[in-house]
């Protein structure tokens, strides 16, 4: 496993170039649905997959939404509609349920993390995790995001559904209190169509925040997944999808979820972009010096010239291969005397001239 989540974030700015193999969170979220078994299969399988982290969500309906707030996700996907209905399915993990998936992740060497939604939560999986990751939702929770900021930890940031100006307004709450933090591309919607992902965003978080990582969260269909590979190239640092066990699954978060074959193929992709992509650094590679030495050209006579002769332009062309004086070098060259007499269509050498 790399370096874990916090580490990453704070090496930002070290990376010198647009790509480099994001920071992979499996979103487990609630698909364990409160079956201690479940979860650990989950992590299993993240951790098979490749992933570099698992994260959970760590709730209580009551604290979460109010009886009446109505769905905002596809129900014919997720039937239930009300959020207080579903969360209140969900929420019976606690305090020593993620202290035990914690202790369970430590043994498999993938990172825990989980999302808090509510001030009890985030106090004991303070305990837990090195970076705090708030959700979208919860972008203009005040409160909630100074609260989080009082540990010191790193902060990622979910910016779904969300203006430019409100995530400012967000960071500017805990910028100067955390050590690092990144910010996540989202779109807040579920199942999250193709022509709505919206990658271009990734760019404008960059633009506006040059000096902040930036990352994908992603909830669109699962497949071949290309736009977390796009995600990547546009510069994403991390990226987090969403993880089940069984995707066929209904409702919940299990019909926008990765798998672990997935999760692996995925990475087997990855592993192809971060050999395309190369350094980032605009200089030759070993495979171009045979390329670079006989495809450029030299300085190249003209004609047979004697002992003495002081060179002009008309006694010289350019031509290939690339191992003498290079065209560029031309008024060096001209009125320069030759030591010795040379031939028609030599390449010239420095060697070549009386000092």
């Amino acid at each position: 496993m790399k370096s874990n989540l916090s580490e990453h974030i704070k090496s930002y700015h070290n990376i010198k170039k647009r790509y480099t193999r994001p920071y992979i969170i499996a979103e487990a979220g609630v698909n364990h649905e409160c079956s201690m078994d479940l979860a650990r299969k989950i992590i299993d399988e993240a951790k098979f997959g490749g992933a570099d982290a698992i994260k959970f969500q760590t709730y209580k309906a009551e604290t979460i939404a109010s009886i009446n707030s109505p769905a905002y996700w596809d129900t014919n996907l997720e039937q239930t509609k009300n959020q207080f209905n579903l969360f209140k399915k969900y929420d019976k993990f606690w305090k020593k349920e993620f202290e035990l998936l914690k202790t369970y992740c430590d043994k498999l060497n993938i990172e825990f993390l989980s999302t808090p939604f509510d001030f009890e939560s985030a106090k004991f999986l303070n305990d837990l995790m090195d970076v705090f990751k708030i959700s979208s939702s919860d972008l203009n929770n005040k409160p909630f995001i100074e609260y989080i900021a009082s540990f010191g930890k790193p902060i990622i940031l979910s910016t779904g559904a969300s203006h430019i100006e409100e995530v400012k307004k967000a960071v500017s709450w805990f910028h100067d209190k955390v050590p690092s933090y990144a910010l996540l591309h989202c779109i807040l919607n579920y199942p999250t169509l193709d022509n709505n992902a919206e990658l271009g965003m990734i760019e404008d978080l960059q633009a506006k925040f040059p000096n902040v990582m930036v990352g994908y969260s992603d909830h669109t269909l699962p497949g071949e997944m290309h736009n977390l590979e796009v995600a990547s190239l546009l510069g994403a640092k991390i990226l987090e999808k969403h993880f089940t066990h069984n995707k066929s699954l209904k409702g919940n978060d299990h019909y926008h979820s990765m798998d672990k074959n997935d999760l692996v193929n995925f990475n087997k992709r990855l592993d192809r972009l971060s050999s395309l992509y190369g350094s980032g650094l605009k200089e030759p590679i070993g495979a171009e010096i045979i390329s670079r030495q006989n495809a450029r050209r030299s300085i190249v006579s003209i004609c047979n010239l004697e002992k003495g002769h002081i060179l002009s332009k008309s006694d010289l062309t350019f031509k290939r291969p690339g191992t003498g004086i290079p065209p560029d070098d031309i008024e060096k060259v001209v009125g320069k005397k030759l030591k010795f007499s040379i031939e028609e269509d030599d390449i010239i050498n420095w060697e070549m001239f009386l000092e």
